[in-house]
C-alpha cells in the first residue's frame, strides 16, 4: 500500500513537471567603475574607484490551457555589489497572455519604464547613460516591498510591429495612506513602432510617476538604422518634478557603429538638460562592447551635469 501511494505521488508530481515550464535566466557582471570626486568628496576620503558587480536570476513558470492561453509568473533573485538587498528574493508577478495581448499583475514592468528607446544611448557592459531618465516614476523592483499593499496592473498589446502598454500602480491600496508623499496612483501609456529593422519610434507619458501628485513626465524617441551596421536615434524627456525641483527636459543625441569583424561595437551619445541646478547643461559619453560569443567586455567614459568624469570597464554574460 506504501510502495502504491508513493508510486501515484511520483507519477502526479512528473505530470506536474512536464505540463509546465520552469526556466531560469539573467545575467551577471563585474569590473570597475571610477567617478571623480567633488571636493567634498575629496576631503571625506572617500574612493573614486570600486569594484562592482551584479548577478541576477529571473524564475520563470508558465504553463498553457486546452484553450492556448498562456499563464505565468517571476521571481528575481539579484545580487549587487555594495548593496544592503544582496540575494534576496523579490516581489513576484502573475501575467496572462492570449493573442498577442498580456497582462500582468503584482509587481509589474510599467509602461513608462519599458518604453522602447528609453534607456537606448546606455554605453558600456554596465549600461550607463547621462541621457537616460532623470524623473521619478515606478518600475519593476527587484527587490522586496517595503509595502505589502503595493499593486500594480499592466497590460501591453502586440502586433506587426506595434506595441502599446498601459500601467497602474495604486502604492498603498489599503487605503490607510494616501495623503503622504508618494501615496498617488501612477498611470503610465507608452507606445513603440518598428520598420522594417530600420525605424524606430516610441513614446510614452506617467502620470503621478513614484506615486507623486503631479509629477507627470514625457518621452518620445526615434532610432534609424543609417546602414546596416549603424544607427543614431534622438531621444525627448521631460522629467517631472519632484517636490517643486524642476528637472528639466533632456535631449538625447545618440548612435553606435559595429566594426567590419561584427565584434566590436563602438557607441556615444551628447546629452541636454535644462535643470536650472547643473553645473553645466551638457553630459556625453563615448564607449565601446567586444563580442565574445556568449559574453561581452565594455568600457565607456562620460562627463556628467556637474562637469565630473566617471568611466567603467568590465564584462558582462546573459544565460
Amino acid at each position: 500500500m506504501k510502495k502504491a501511494l508513493i508510486a501515484s505521488t511520483a507519477l502526479v508530481l512528473t505530470a506536474g513537471v512536464a505540463a509546465a515550464d520552469v526556466t531560469i535566466s539573467g545575467y551577471g557582471r563585474t569590473g570597475v567603475i571610477y567617478y571623480e570626486n567633488t571636493a567634498a568628496e575629496d576631503a571625506a576620503g572617500v574612493n573614486e574607484s570600486q569594484v562592482v558587480g551584479r548577478l541576477r536570476m529571473n524564475i520563470d513558470a508558465a504553463t498553457s490551457t486546452d484553450q492556448g492561453v498562456d499563464f505565468g509568473a517571476r521571481f528575481r533573485i539579484q545580487w549587487d555589489q555594495n548593496s544592503d538587498d544582496a540575494g534576496q528574493l523579490n516581489a513576484g508577478k502573475l501575467w496572462v497572455t492570449s493573442n498577442g495581448l498580456t497582462v500582468e499583475v503584482g509587481n509589474v514592468d510599467t509602461a513608462f519604464d519599458s518604453a522602447a528607446l528609453l534607456y537606448a544611448s546606455e554605453l558600456g557592459a554596465f549600461d550607463r547613460s547621462f541621457g537616460n531618465s532623470r524623473g521619478a516614476f515606478f518600475a519593476y523592483d527587484a527587490d522586496a516591498y517595503d509595502n505589502e499593499n503595493y499593486v500594480g496592473i499592466a497590460a501591453k498589446y502586440e502586433i506587426a510591429g506595434v506595441s502599446v502598454m498601459a500601467s497602474y500602480v495604486d502604492p498603498d491600496q489599503s487605503g490607510l495612506n494616501e495623503t503622504g508623499l508618494g501615496t498617488s496612483e501612477e498611470f503610465g501609456l507608452s507606445a513603440s513602432y518598428t520598420w522594417n529593422d530600420a525605424l524606430e519610434l516610441s513614446a510614452a507619458a506617467v502620470m503621478d510617476g513614484a506615486g507623486i501628485e503631479d509629477n507627470d513626465q514625457y518621452f518620445v524617441g526615434a532610432r534609424y538604422a543609417v546602414m546596416p551596421n549603424a544607427r543614431v536615434g534622438l531621444n525627448w524627456i521631460d522629467n517631472g518634478e519632484v517636490l517643486g525641483l524642476d528637472l528639466g527636459n533632456t535631449v538625447t543625441l545618440y548612435g553606435d557603429y559595429t566594426l567590419a569583424d561584427g565584434m566590436t561595437n563602438i557607441e556615444a551619445y551628447v546629452a541636454n538638460n535644462s535643470a536650472d541646478f547643473n553645473e553645466s547643461d551638457n553630459a556625453f559619453g563615448i564607449g565601446v562592447n567586444y563580442d565574445l560569443g556568449g559574453a561581452r567586455l565594455g568600457a565607456s567614459i562620460h562627463r556628467d551635469y556637474d562637469e565630473l568624469v566617471t568611466a567603467d570597464m568590465g564584462v558582462r554574460f546573459d544565460f
